[in-house]
């Protein structure tokens, strides 16, 4: 009977709890509506350089081919650069939906048309659309997503705390409060502050 009294009260503290997390007020989002630039290829700067042999080679070629090297060149990197604007303008586009209309639903829509759901800040925008939408399964797979293709981010650190806090372990979401400090090298930048209001239950995001 004793046992049965002790456990009320620890299950009303654990409901409260909770519900402080889900109805507490509603706060700025995190970062920015600019993607941060994909990671340099390692591979890119590991290349062995040619030996003097091939160079003689390649020097030897005519002149016309030089140029038609030279044009296709420009021509890819113009379109990369079209590329890249268009896709920092869907993501802005994403981040509106999402952060200021809170349209969850056409955000990840817009999200996941951007084609780039292997960019961090791309995957850790859809984790957390998913998890304000109670898909936490879901938000799960976008956060260690998001995690794989950065692993230092921040944000996505700041947000899979909070959904660790959601669940309702707080030891497990203080661990990733601490990486958020080893990665912003002190306790004020925002990623830290906004994991550190929710895990107190003085903020939601």
């Amino acid at each position: 009977m004793t046992s049965v009294r002790c456990a009320r009260p620890a299950a009303l503290v654990a409901t409260a709890f909770i519900a402080l997390l889900l109805h507490a007020a509603p706060a700025a989002a995190i970062g920015t509506e600019t993607p941060a630039p994909a990671p340099a290829d390692d591979k890119k700067a590991d290349a062995p350089k040619p030996d003097a042999k091939t160079d003689a080679k390649t020097d030897a070629k005519p002149a016309a081919d030089d140029k038609a090297k030279a044009d296709d060149k420009k021509a890819l990197e113009k379109g990369d650069k079209k590329s890249e604007m268009q896709f920092r303008d869907g993501y802005r586009q994403a981040y509106d939906l999402v952060y200021r209309q809170h349209d969850l639903v056409a955000g990840l829509a817009a999200l996941h048309a951007l084609g780039r759901d292997d960019h961090s800040d791309v995957a850790t925008m859809i984790g957390y659309a998913n998890r304000k939408l109670g898909h936490y399964d879901e938000a799960k797979f976008w956060y260690d997503k998001a995690l794989d293709s950065n692993p230092r981010n921040a944000r996505t650190l700041s947000y899979y705390g909070m959904w660790h806090a959601e669940q309702g372990n707080r030891l497990k979401a203080k661990d990733y409060l601490e990486n958020v400090r080893l990665i912003c090298g002190n306790a004020d930048c925002e990623e830290y502050k906004a994991l550190a209001g929710a895990i107190a239950g003085t903020a939601s995001y």
